[in-house]
């Protein structure tokens, strides 16, 4: 699979790049607005969530910006799954006029889908860390560990891009499904709000959520300056290799039949 991979590269890299472009053709302000995006976003969180609804963090600080950073933390790291497995069903229908050529190898559409969301959600991780450097006044020597601590996400959302890819040939309906799925997943993960403020009967589920792990790291890293949850970044990292290859074996089992569907 690796192997496979990196004799493609540069085909990868190049549909990665043309996803980019691809994305703001014909607009005024083009790739600025992978810039522009993320700020505003930050903007509204910052305004809905610190004055209409008056919430706060367990930091102590009551710092609204500080709130902000934290959501915006959480946010910047999950619109990568967000985007690879809402593409992810139609990416084969769509791209039909390379069902029918047997030497592409269709598999790497979904990597280049993924390497569009890393560039965007880098571009927010870089205005993270000067948010908070400028309105916190820090900048901690933990965000060395973001490479790691994303590996769990990464290895989730190209083994289920992989797998709904593959559904999504024979199942149209999957996409609306995956919509409502990767919403309900946002609010279940505690982006929007701390671990301690979950109810104890539902901790359970919150300790299975895998998000719920890579969400505390994140904002550990680059906001708190601590230590990853090394057990936690662990045990996600095998459950994410389970899910990649099993997402492969999907893909590579299921594709032989996309050119008679499509």
């Amino acid at each position: 699979m690796f192997k496979n991979f990196w004799h493609h590269r540069e085909l990868i890299k190049q549909f990665t790049v043309r996803d980019v472009i691809s994305r703001y053709k014909g607009s005024y302000l083009g790739i600025f607005w992978s810039f522009l995006n993320p700020l505003l976003m930050l903007t509204v969180y910052t305004f809905v969530f610190s004055e209409i609804f008056k919430s706060k963090w367990n930091t102590g600080s009551g710092s609204k910006m500080e709130f902000a950073l934290i959501i915006f933390a959480g946010l910047s790291v999950f619109s990568i799954f967000s985007e690879v497995t809402t593409r992810s069903p139609s990416l084969i229908v769509s791209n039909s006029n390379y069902v029918k050529k047997v030497v592409f190898p269709l598999e790497i559409l979904p990597i280049s889908i993924l390497g569009s969301s890393i560039i965007h959600a880098m571009i927010s991780i870089f205005i993270l860390i000067s948010g908070v450097f400028l309105f916190l006044g820090e900048f901690h020597w933990t965000i060395i560990y973001f490479p790691i601590v994303t590996i769990p996400l990464l290895l989730y959302a190209t083994g289920l891009g992989w797998f709904l890819a593959a559904i999504g040939v024979y199942l149209r309906d999957i996409g609306q499904i995956v919509g409502i799925a990767v919403q309900a997943l946002q609010m279940l993960s505690p982006i929007f709000y701390p671990v301690t403020s979950i109810p104890d009967y539902l901790k359970p589920f919150y300790a299975i959520n895998p998000f719920t792990y890579i969400v505390e790291d994140i904002r550990n890293i680059f906001i708190f300056g601590m230590l990853p949850n090394w057990t936690g970044l662990g045990f996600n990292t095998l459950i994410g290799i389970v899910v990649l290859l099993i997402g492969y074996y999907c893909f590579q089992k299921l594709r032989g039949g996309f050119a008679d569907v499509i």
